[in-house]
Order: C-alpha cells, then structure tokens, then sequence
C-alpha cells in the first residue's frame, strides 16, 4: 500500500491514497541520521550494483522476508534515474529506523520526475517509477535550492 505524507513534511504514521509528495524546504522535519551515506559519481552506471552491495549489508537483519530485495530493486531504480537523467554527481542516503527504512537520493537538476506509463517498444525504460509508485510504502520529491532528493520509505512488517 503507498502512502502519502501531509502537510509539506514526510511521514509513515496514517494511510491515504497513493501517490508522490512534495516536502518543504522549511525544515519542518529532522532527517534520521545516515546509516549509508555514498557519493555516485558523473554517468558511473558501475555505482547501481555497488549501492545494491552496500544496502543490502546495511539491510542484513533488517525487516520480513523480501522487504530488502524490494529496497534494493527500488534504490537501483532511483540511482540508475540520477545517473542516467542528471549530467552530475548525486548522493545517496538510506537510514533504518523504528518505523523502518527511508531511502534518498539526491541530485543537482531542479527537473521533477515523471511517472509515465511505459511502452510496449521501449524495453526496459520508463518502469523505474511506476515501480517506486507500486512497492513503496511512501515516496516523493523534496525539492531543494540546488536539485532535488527522490525518495522511498518501507515499513520493515509490511507484507
């Protein structure tokens, strides 16, 4: 089930209708502290399987079954967007807390993604979001005054 946070901040607590959220830059909401913290570098596609690498050990003992495969499926999907999408650096975050995982990705392009419908003809592309849209528990644009994260957040319970 996606959830939707309110109000400009992000939230796990409470249910409503699927789809992305915005954050305010007003800090209204202290991010949890790191646990994974990695610099993807300009076009480096060598950083999706090292992230997965990574993540999945910080995700060892964490969660039911599957929950870090799924983490891991949608972490490739948002590094592979900034990668592929920005012509810079971007930085990724993923922090486990009592309510369970948060992962960010941050890049320096103030484009917003898209969520597109994907073609038949176009093989592999355009199914990064719609992925993100379908397996997060919660997920969003937080703009900032330089780019924008993209974000995920999974319960560790959820089935």
């Amino acid at each position: 089930m996606n959830r939707q946070a309110s109000g400009g901040a992000s939230t796990t607590a409470g249910a409503s209708p699927a789809g992305t959220v915005e954050e305010g830059t007003d800090g209204a909401r202290a991010a949890p502290v790191p646990q994974l913290r990695r610099t993807l570098g300009r076009a480096d596609l060598r950083a999706v399987p090292q992230a997965r690498k990574e993540l999945r050990e910080l995700l060892r003992h964490w969660g039911e079954p599957g929950r870090s495969e799924i983490a891991e499926l949608l972490t490739s999907e948002l590094v592979t967007n900034a990668i592929v999408h920005t012509d810079d650096e971007a930085v990724l975050t993923a922090a486990v807390g009592p309510r369970g995982l948060r992962v960010e990705v941050r890049d320096f392009v103030a484009r917003r993604p898209r969520v597109r419908a994907p073609k038949a003809d176009d093989g592999t592309h355009g199914r990064g979001l719609v992925l993100v849209e379908s397996l997060a528990d919660a997920w969003g644009v937080r703009p900032h005054a330089v780019g924008k994260s993209v974000w995920f957040e999974l319960d560790a319970d959820a089935a």
